[in-house]
């Protein structure tokens, strides 16, 4: 669906509140909501969402490795798991 199908007023939202918190998971994306002819707040149903926050955690760590590795702040595999086999065996 196009985005711009998706913007409206907040005298909308007001009189059709339950409409869309209804319609919010059936139709894809989010919805825009104006105010003053700006554009002031996004809606989206609460598994986009969720989706949405899981992805930026997982680029979240993705940015910090590219940035360790950039910094040179890596080790090889091999020693890795060594070092960790060595702490499980001293417990």
């Amino acid at each position: 669906m196009k985005l711009s199908l998706r913007i409206k007023p907040i005298s909308y939202l007001k009189a059709h509140a339950a409409e869309i918190v209804r319609n919010l998971g059936k139709q894809e994306g989010p919805m825009i909501i104006t105010q003053n002819g700006e554009a002031k707040a996004v809606m989206q149903d609460i598994d986009s969402y969720e989706q949405t926050q899981e992805t930026m955690a997982l680029l979240k760590i993705l940015a910090l490795g590219m940035r360790q590795i950039e910094e040179g702040r890596v080790q090889p595999a091999a020693e890795a798991v060594r070092r960790l086999r060595e702490r499980q065996e001293a417990r």
